[in-house]
């Protein structure tokens, strides 16, 4: 799943987190391969979230790039009062809230209601049978609930991520997003609500008397440009080593067959190397003013 991951114990959290104290330290006294140790172990998660607040991979690809080298230059200002990760969140989704780029659905004030009726227009009739026919389903489904993200608000968008598709807990979401439990709570309550009506009375997955059938929306959603059956780019996308495959995704959501699992179910997607490696270039270029080492 997109989360963190938990330690055993209140020993081995302190373990861990004075590991991340010397690593940090190391990097803000700027030894070069601490520091690409730090944008190794967040580069992943931070382009996760990236890519379900921005939908698409190009704009999640810029969005971490940007998120990274913030983390990267704020080193000096952790104090450990969280995990490095949860911090990092922290400074990704201020980014991310305050993005003035907006995906296509933002700009169309597109609504669950209106997405639900394009989901019914041009559904057919029958299961897509076409070459790679379990690929191109996958990619629907893939495709199409991270459309269905960018529906909500984006203060919505990001409680829902948090909770119900990282599995934080309330105090670690409340925290990254600066505001109380209680309010956090009540922000996801919101969108899971949203979420959960619309997963209900349109997603076959979610509810099997549901209308909507990822393998029957293939034709429609590659007749309207939304799915590249040439380059499946959610499908075919790079995971992270030791990640969850699609069809591991998709297994776990069928275990546990609820309308959270529906967004939750994606492959452990890595970050692009190649924006990494362009990253890693500018951090030791020089040129960037890397660590306030005051």
């Amino acid at each position: 799943m997109d989360t963190e991951l938990d330690t055993d114990s209140p020993a081995a959290d302190e373990v861990a987190l004075a590991r991340e104290r010397e690593l940090v330290a190391r990097a803000v006294a700027g030894d070069s391969a601490a520091i690409s140790d730090v944008v190794r172990q967040l580069q992943d998660p931070l382009y996760r979230l990236a890519l379900r607040m921005v939908w698409r991979p190009a704009e999640a690809e810029d969005a971490t790039q940007e998120i990274l080298l913030r983390v990267v230059g704020n080193l000096s200002t952790w104090r450990a009062e969280a995990k490095l990760l949860t911090w990092a969140y922290r400074i990704g989704v201020n980014y991310l809230l305050n993005l003035r780029r907006q995906t296509p659905q933002e700009a169309a004030q597109l609504s669950l209601d209106t997405f639900r009726e394009g989901l019914a227009d041009g559904l057919a009739a029958e299961d897509y049978r076409g070459p790679e026919s379990a690929l191109l389903s996958a990619e629907v489904r893939l495709n199409c609930s991270q459309a269905m993200l960018q529906c909500l608000a984006r203060d919505e968008r990001i409680a829902f991520v948090l909770g119900e598709v990282f599995e934080l807990s309330s105090a670690d979401a409340a925290w990254i997003l600066e505001v109380t439990a209680p309010a956090y709570r009540k922000r996801l309550e919101r969108a899971k609500k949203r979420i959960g009506t619309f997963l209900n009375a349109t997603c076959g997955v979610a509810n099997p008397e549901a209308f909507c059938r990822c393998s029957r929306r293939v034709n429609r959603a590659v007749e309207l440009g939304r799915i590249d059956p040439r380059q499946p780019r959610f499908a075919m996308h790079s995971i992270s080593a030791g990640g969850r495959t699609v069809t591991e995704a998709e297994d776990q959501m069928i275990r546990l067959h609820d309308a959270a699992a529906v967004l939750r179910a994606h492959p452990d997607y890595a970050a692009p190397e190649a924006k990494m490696q362009a990253i890693s270039g500018l951090l030791d270029s020089g040129r960037f003013p890397l660590l306030d080492m005051k």
